[in-house]
């Protein structure tokens, strides 16, 4: 079957306990949508995850979105798929991405999201094509999770602990600003503690939840750490970063050589000193005792300074035709941020 009824949520859902998906008496619209001919004969794909496929497709109003399939040898099912629906539905922050609309006809199972033009954070990082993230860039990025974080773990009511956070899973728009998707396995904070069966992305898992089955905001600040080593160093954590993080740790007098591990591609564009304040930050994030990682607002407010931080003279890069565009960039950035909060006062998150 290619016609399927889609119900496109402007405002919020609520799924019952029974399974069944109902709306509340809000902006909410079904449309009948040919998703073969959106997705150019299921042509389009954007990548694959444990879902299922990923498409690009048009909506019946002309928009992009990004469709996610269920695929019926799909490691997650009916539990994960209620559980996105829910959250991402009352769940509202500039850094999530956010849920279009979502599909129950028979067996099929889709959702809808908001189309990012850049594709996901791994991808970029790892290719081998022209494109490489800036210093700049990735500072955004990495503040940009952090504030995603944040609100998940101090905005929202009760507080969601997300499960899967890594590279794969940060998609970025046309302006290179960060969200956090996939939220299937995501927790609300109720269950902060309890044991579960062992979830999430192997290189990306906090030590301490696989060997005490127990997840914790903590075991979401660790895959956060190992986020920023990966921003820092463009190594993938399946491919040796812990090797290389040990590695710089082991100095004389105990100092940590971060800038012996950074991305040699950003040589003579990136600054030692920012480099080393967000890798001691990433660091503090892997400590082996949970409770001794810093908290997301503590992580926020350390790339915020980073980001905003003054550039002295001895500091510059030598690439010198980089620094005007460098200080133009932070000039735009905080004008952006400066819109995003007139735009944003006043409101506040849907709740179910």
């Amino acid at each position: 079957m290619t016609q399927l009824s889609v119900l496109i949520c402007s405002d919020t859902l609520v799924v019952h306990k029974s399974g069944g998906f109902h709306r509340l008496v809000t902006s909410v619209t079904w449309h009948r949508w040919d998703i073969k001919t959106a997705t150019q004969n299921f042509t389009t794909v954007l990548g694959q995850g444990s879902f299922g496929p990923v498409y690009k497709a048009a909506m019946p109003t002309g928009e992009l979105v990004a469709v996610k399939m269920l695929a019926s040898d799909s490691t997650q099912g009916e539990k994960e798929f209620q559980t996105e629906v829910l959250l991402l539905s009352r769940l509202h922050h500039r850094n999530l991405v956010n849920l279009v609309g979502f599909c129950i006809d028979n067996s099929q199972r889709m959702l809808v999201y908001e189309f990012m033009t850049n594709g996901n954070l791994a991808t970029l990082l790892y290719n081998d094509g022209p494109r490489i993230l800036s210093w700049e860039e990735r500072v955004q990025i990495a503040y940009d999770v952090s504030h995603g974080i944040e609100y998940l773990h101090e905005g929202a009511a009760p507080p969601i602990i997300h499960r899967d956070l890594k590279s794969a899973n940060i998609l970025l728009d046309m302006s290179m600003r960060a969200k956090i998707s996939d939220f299937g396995l995501s927790k609300e904070e109720t269950f902060d503690g309890r044991k579960s069966g062992l979830k999430g992305t192997y290189g990306y898992m906090d030590p301490d939840y696989m060997s005490t089955n127990k997840f914790t905001k903590k075991s979401d600040i660790y895959s956060f750490g190992i986020i920023l080593f990966e921003l820092i160093t463009a190594i993938n954590p399946q491919q040796g970063l812990m090797d290389y993080i040990n590695l710089a740790v082991i100095g004389e007098d105990s100092k940590a050589d971060w800038e012996e591990i950074a991305d040699k591609r950003l040589v003579g564009t990136s600054h030692p000193e920012e480099v080393k304040l967000l890798a001691d930050i990433a660091y503090k994030c892997l400590h082996k005792i949970p409770r001794k990682r810093p908290s997301i607002a503590d992580i926020s407010r350390t790339i915020a300074r980073i980001k905003h931080r003054p550039i002295k003279n001895d500091e510059l890069p030598t690439a010198g035709r980089d620094v005007p565009r460098r200080v133009i960039r932070r000039i735009e950035n905080l004008q952006v941020e400066l819109l995003n909060m007139t735009s944003l006062k006043g409101h506040q998150p849907v709740k179910v």
